[in-house]
């Protein structure tokens, strides 16, 4: 069949930063099959495959090396970049709309995720829980301070038998400018741990807009590759903001 695909950077305005996405803009859909494999081969967080409409929007769609997924967050952010920036994509989650920001930073909009409170799993395995909330798809845990979420070493069998699609770990922020940091593993969807997530930052803007009475707030997400997420709330819908910087193009022979 043959594909070209574009690998970009998303939620960093550094190459080798941030987290990875491959998209691939192609006239039609590939068969479920195909995508999924390609997904695979690729072996990032996500895959996009992005189809014109003849109306300027494009339909879009997500997967993992296993599975498709509802909602992703750098995947989108990927693909409006790789657009130009300007974008409407109709998504299993709805229309999802991109549009270019200051300094090269695109802004997209996305649903609220409202977290219900709930019991810490008592075989999370780890020390210093402070809370915890359940949103559409991830179990959000609060930990005692942003160290604690840095220097995280879970256990992935732990986490994966919790059941959710990933667990996001979070704590305030420990610098100014930054009003809290989070990690977020996904073993269950085939992503150990995820460099930058911008579905679990539609979670932790409500959960921390709640908690500081804020509207717009910075995330900092702590991984290995680090990622910068802005949050705005209006109503219940969230503006997720951030950058991204394509690194390279990959061809497919079949």
């Amino acid at each position: 069949m043959g594909l070209l695909l574009t690998v970009v950077d998303a939620f960093t305005d550094q190459a080798f930063a941030g987290n990875p996405a491959a998209v691939a803009v192609v006239d039609d859909f590939p068969e479920d099959e195909y995508m999924q494999i390609v997904a695979r081969e690729m072996n990032l967080s996500e895959t996009a495959f992005v189809v014109p409409r003849p109306d300027g929007s494009h339909d879009l769609r997500w997967f993992t090396p296993t599975v498709e997924v509802d909602l992703c967050g750098h995947a989108t952010l990927a693909s409006a970049h790789t657009l130009g920036g300007q974008a409407a994509f109709h998504t299993r989650s709805g229309v999802l709309t991109c549009t270019p920001a200051d300094r090269g930073w695109i802004e997209m909009d996305f649903p609220a995720d409202h977290p219900t409170p709930t019991e810490t799993p008592p075989d999370v395995g780890i020390d210093g829980v402070c809370g915890s909330g359940r949103g559409r798809d991830d179990l959000l845990i609060e930990l005692e301070d942003a160290a604690a979420v840095r220097s995280l070493q879970p256990d992935l069998s732990r986490l994966a038998a919790l059941g959710s699609r990933g667990v996001i770990f979070t704590a305030a922020g420990d610098r100014e400018g930054i009003d809290c940091v989070s990690r977020v593993f996904a073993p269950n969807v085939g992503i150990p741990e995820d460099p930058a997530t911008g579905s679990a930052h539609c979670t932790l803007a409500v959960y921390w807009g709640d908690r500081t009475a804020k509207a717009e707030l910075v995330g900092e997400q702590a991984s290995a590759r680090g990622g910068m997420i802005r949050m705005r709330r209006e109503g219940d819908r969230v503006i997720l903001g951030g950058q991204a910087v394509a690194v390279s193009e990959v061809r497919l022979l079949v």
